[in-house]
């Protein structure tokens, strides 16, 4: 197959989008290596990520002359697409080109959350406008979506109308680092690099309303001393002052440490495999990487049953309602005081996270859906 992606994200965003985009490509060049993978961007940032696409001759790197980018992008890519002869299009990162359905080249697009519908305060006026447009435009466009969750394959039919039968679900997969484990030397090297104690609770994620790190601030009211660990908050602060107030209030500063600029994803798994728990009480997420990530690292986890969070977690994770701060504390202490549930979390919870989004098995399915979308 000559598959052609957009792969503005893989080569331009370090975060989200563009670790999916770049985790996918190299599953598939690495499971299916029979097929042509073309990648078109308006630019190119050359780093450590990027380099691997850059270097391996599997992948066909497409960069416009053209100084507009951004309609390159939308529309004057299709020429250039049926120039390669592209058999399939992919839409990595939510958007497709305006005008694809009317080239013939068949498409598909990744629907990855529609969070600007549910939380619409959260985003500015004009950015929901986009995302609505570009978004809805996509998904009618498309002649297959794929949604990373069943959370996310709800909120396309009740937002856009759209078929069911149009949509798969193919979750993500994790950075292959997560799918082998560190040893403990290697672990205590990371803890004694950034001084973190030898017990600690873990939340990643930006800190902003959405992902709720509030929860756990006030849930500590309701731990026996004993069980009060210092707190471990890896993500971006984007919205601290109510957090840090709520901190003060609570008498917490003692216990919070923050570790916003982690080196590289190994220092961020040896985070994972050392924490007691990682606690994961998000409002509202299209799929919940965090999560898997830590099931991976065989550290127990505790998250909301909200959105796409269960189907993340399996049935081996406690859910809470994240809204209620001692529903939390009570979840910490079950999971702190009982060894024999601990251990059966661990080992259940890793079994899940391999058996559902293993590369392979992640890979397998999004083949499954080209070949059924060429041959539609």
């Amino acid at each position: 197959m000559r598959i052609g992606f957009d792969s503005k994200r893989l080569f331009c965003n370090f975060t989200g989008l563009g670790n999916y985009s770049r985790t996918l490509l190299k599953n598939l060049s690495q499971f299916h290596p029979e097929n042509n993978y073309f990648l078109y961007t308006p630019k190119i940032k050359e780093t450590p990520e990027t380099s691997f696409f850059l270097d391996d001759n599997i992948y066909k790197t497409y960069t416009p002359k053209s100084l507009l980018k951004s309609y390159w992008r939308s529309f004057s890519i299709v020429k250039q697409l049926q120039k390669d002869k592209i058999e399939l299009f992919h839409g990595l990162s939510n958007e497709l080109p305006f005008n694809i359905k009317q080239s013939g080249l068949k498409s598909i697009v990744t629907i990855h959350d529609l969070i600007f519908k549910h939380y619409p305060k959260t985003y500015p006026a004009f950015d929901r406008k986009i995302y609505d447009l570009k978004f809805k435009a996509s998904c009618n466009n498309a002649n297959s979506i794929i949604a990373i969750s069943e959370s996310t394959k709800k909120d396309i039919i009740n937002f856009y109308g759209i078929n069911a039968e149009k949509i798969d679900v193919v979750y993500q997969s994790c950075n292959p680092i997560f799918y082998n484990l560190q040893t403990q030397e290697e672990i205590e090297k990371t803890i004694k690099e950034y001084n973190l104690p030898d017990k600690y609770f873990l939340f990643v994620g930006s800190v902003e309303e959405r992902k709720n790190l509030k929860v756990i601030i006030e849930a500590y009211q309701f731990l026996p001393e004993n069980l009060k660990l210092p707190l471990v908050i890896v993500g971006k602060p984007r919205e601290t002052n109510n957090i840090l107030d709520l901190i003060k209030t609570n008498q917490l500063e003692n216990l919070v440490i923050w570790k916003s600029n982690l080196k590289n994803n190994l220092h961020l798994q040896a985070f994972y495999q050392r924490a007691e728990v990682l606690i994961y009480p998000s409002l509202f997420e299209g799929f919940g990487l965090p999560i898997v990530e830590g099931l991976l690292s065989k550290t127990p986890v505790i998250s909301s049953n909200v959105s796409s969070l269960p189907e993340a977690g399996g049935p081996n994770t406690i859910y809470i309602n994240p809204k209620n701060p001692k529903e939390m504390a009570l979840a910490i202490e079950k999971v702190i005081t009982n060894e024999n549930l601990k251990q059966s979390m661990i080992e259940k919870g890793y079994q899940y996270a391999i058996a559902n989004f293993s590369a392979e098995v992640v890979t397998k399915k999004m083949i499954e859906v080209y070949k059924k979308t060429i041959n539609s």
